[in-house]
């Protein structure tokens, strides 16, 4: 029972943090676009009054005019729109389904007993919590050091966008190191996800109450306000690609259970960010086909990396491959406490990913799933199980 209860809670999570990062980075999406569509006005008392552009569109049988100002109008709504908690509930509700899929057992989901770093390989589940803990704020702190040293007057984005990706590489690297493939991914999404709700927190909220209170004292707003939460929504908008990638990624075992997992990682982050900037300058009026297509060759660049190799016909040894009684038996004695149609294990109420292994038709149809996890080590979870190199190697040589 406890474990469904965990599962159920699990399900409402995840399904209010989609709900929420739908809403989010959708109404994020629409004023990126909204910001680079926009065009000189052409009436003179609308330039009078300060407005810098403005967009006209139809949607859903009418027609819209949006028009920005330069700094303020004349006089604020008090109906004023602010947006920030459907950020808030998307990173809370994520946080939310870390702690219960990831920290309740770190022992299984953190710990990477295959660690290069003996250190690492040796952790405690507390230990792994903390460090992943860590690893969320001090990426934060990283990535709003390199904003505020390198480019405070937001002058200097382009050398930015160069150090934060660089971040991203050292990110990516360092978390398939310490943790299981897929906490890597997800907690290398997870930093991103973690710098765009504190852009919105500490920064463009923030900013956006200095420019309203100056307005209503009567005073000019702070322009650097508006041009600091504008570059930390950029931001944001080149990590949404990135960070939707690696959320999903953990349905699908050969990106992150492969040795080079990060270079595959990296390669996404870069893809996604590179399809983003197309979208982002095509609203501007400018169709620069060449980014999608780079970004469309570092996916297929990652299709290569990650492909399995191809493996020599019969046994590890050249002799005849195992059998299915052999195949079997490991099956029973290493996988079905979790993957059964009615797990052992107390921490699931039903098969984990769906797979369930209690027949040989179940077996054959995720071979190649089964042997990609075992041959990585990712499986069995924390090897509770004490899966033997030589069990392994009867694994990869299934055929």
């Amino acid at each position: 029972m406890q474990a469904y209860l965990i599962d159920f809670v699990n399900l409402l999570l995840r399904w209010l943090h989609v709900i929420a990062a739908i809403a989010w980075i959708g109404e994020s999406i629409y004023f990126v676009m909204l910001d680079n569509s926009l065009r000189t006005p052409k009436a003179e008392e609308d330039r009078e009054k300060g407005v810098f552009g403005e967009m006209w569109s139809v949607h859903g049988g009418g027609f819209y005019h949006n028009q920005k100002y330069a700094t303020a109008p004349a006089k604020l709504p008090n109906d004023l729109h602010w947006s920030f908690w459907k950020a808030y509930t998307t990173w809370l509700s994520g946080f939310a389904l870390f702690v219960i899929l990831y920290m309740v057992h770190p022992g299984f989901y953190l710990v990477n007993p295959n660690s290069p770093w003996e250190w690492a390989a040796n952790m405690t589940g507390w230990q792994a919590n903390v460090l992943a803990l860590a690893f969320l704020l001090g990426g934060w702190v990283v990535y709003n050091e390199l904003c505020k040293r390198i480019s405070p007057n937001m002058d200097r984005d382009g050398l930015l966008s160069i150090a934060v990706a660089v971040m991203m590489v050292i990110v990516a690297y360092l978390s398939t190191q310490m943790f299981t493939g897929r906490a890597a991914f997800l907690l290398t999404g997870a930093v991103m996800a973690t710098a765009m709700s504190a852009n919105v927190f500490f920064w463009i909220i923030p900013g956006q109450r200095r420019m309203v209170k100056a307005m209503k004292a009567g005073d000019a707003p702070n322009p650097l306000d508006g041009k600091r939460g504008k570059q930390r929504s950029v931001h944001n908008t080149y990590f949404t690609l990135p960070v939707v990638l690696l959320m999903v990624s953990n349905h699908y075992s050969f990106i992150y259970s492969h040795e080079l997992a990060w270079v595959v990682m990296v390669l996404f982050i870069f893809a996604g960010a590179l399809i983003r900037q197309f979208f982002v300058l095509m609203h501007a009026g400018k169709t620069q086909p060449a980014y999608p297509a780079f970004g469309v060759g570092l996916i297929l660049l990652a299709f290569w990396v990650a492909a399995p190799s191809a493996s020599s016909p019969g046994g590890v040894d050249g002799t005849e491959g195992p059998d299915q009684a052999q195949i079997t038996g490991l099956i029973e004695q290493h996988c079905v406490q979790c993957h059964a149609s009615n797990p052992e294990h107390e921490g699931f109420s039903a098969p984990p990913a769906g797979f369930a292994f209690d027949s040989w038709d179940e077996i054959l149809g995720q071979k190649t799933q089964i042997q990609q996890v075992v041959a990585s080590r990712y499986m069995p979870l924390g090897n509770m199980t004490n899966m033997s190199d030589e069990e392994r190697d009867i694994i990869a040589a299934w055929e």
